[in-house]
């Protein structure tokens, strides 16, 4: 059991990167459908630089700079599928949805070339993003399931507290949530729609790639495997199940993680088997949409949400 929880931690932090990062997008009235090739743009970025740093450094590698490196590589790359989307959405109008769906095919298709040029094992910066705090085996129990995690699992909790600390408690914040609710409204208002649908659509895809590079140094070992884009479409559905709410998307997270790999410590059950229980995360996430809609009016999603913004018929 603890063995299954300290997994199921781990691979959750790739859901509430990827599902924050999400959040702060739909927050603004973007829905990004991109966020699986946003997912494996990152990790492709951040492995690649990784290749390329160890390459160079060999056995004189920083371990500071082994992990920021990728991260800074990851948050450049998926920056930029970020800044494409909103160029094609806000700049040029074009369709959200047949965008974001757009953005993930070509974000597989770059991954898969850029990781093609380096091999698919990386294990040997894995090590840089696994490794815990010194004294976390001499703690017991509590150590291994609190103390026994790489950077990520700390980085994601930070990230998704200090993004519902902005969304709640400043001004840019609440901006940011008017764009999402009434961009007409927030454009009368001397706030710039636009600025901000770039700027939090940016930042989101930048976080959520930090989330297909947890995926693959810190889940996986550095084993490169192609189903990052799976993934990425659970963090999707970790913003519904979780309502729009970074900091419960903490505990979201970890429930999705347990859900995907269960039956890998249920003894007996076939491969179909497996692949049923994969679907679980989407069941739950359909059933707490059906209940929030009809119980909650305000669990609900921004109400610009996919729509374009002409300011021309405001």
């Amino acid at each position: 059991m603890l063995a299954f929880l300290v997994s199921a931690i781990r691979l959750g932090m790739t859901f509430l990167l990827g599902s924050t990062g999400e959040t702060i997008t739909e927050k603004s009235g973007h829905l990004n459908l991109g966020i699986p090739g946003v997912m494996c743009v990152g990790a492709a970025c951040g492995c690649y630089a990784e290749y390329i740093y160890l390459s160079v450094a060999g056995r004189a590698a920083i371990p500071v700079l082994a992990v920021l490196i990728p991260i800074l590589a990851a948050l450049i790359g998926a920056g930029v599928m970020g800044l494409l989307f909103s160029f094609l959405t806000v700049t040029l109008r074009a369709n959200q949805n047949v965008t974001g769906l757009a953005l993930t095919t070509l974000g597989v298709g770059i991954s898969d070339f850029m990781i093609d040029k380096t091999g698919s094992i990386f294990s040997k910066g894995s090590k840089y993003f696994t490794a815990s705090l010194p004294f976390a085996e001499d703690l017991g129990w509590f150590g291994e399931l609190f103390l026994s995690h790489g950077v990520f699992v700390y980085l994601a909790i930070v990230i998704a507290l200090a993004t519902s600390f902005v969304f709640n408690r400043t001004r840019v914040g609440l901006h940011l949530r008017a764009v999402g609710e009434n961009p007409a409204t927030a454009d009368a208002a001397g706030i710039n729609v636009s600025l901000y649908r770039y700027a939090a659509t940016c930042i989101g895809c930048g976080i959520a790639g930090l989330g297909g590079l947890s995926f693959i140094m810190d889940y996986l070992n550095g084993n490169w495997e192609y189903c990052i884009d799976a993934i990425g479409w659970l963090a999707i559905a970790l913003v519904i199940f979780t309502v729009w709410k970074p900091n419960l998307a903490i505990l979201g997270s970890i429930v999705f993680g347990a859900l995907y790999i269960a039956s890998s410590y249920i003894v007996g059950v076939s491969f179909a088997g497996k692949e049923l229980f994969k679907m679980l995360p989407y069941l739950v996430t359909i059933l707490v949409l059906v209940i929030t809609s009809m119980r909650s009016k305000k669990n609900q999603p921004p109400q610009s949400l996919g729509l374009p913004y002409f300011r021309e018929e405001r």
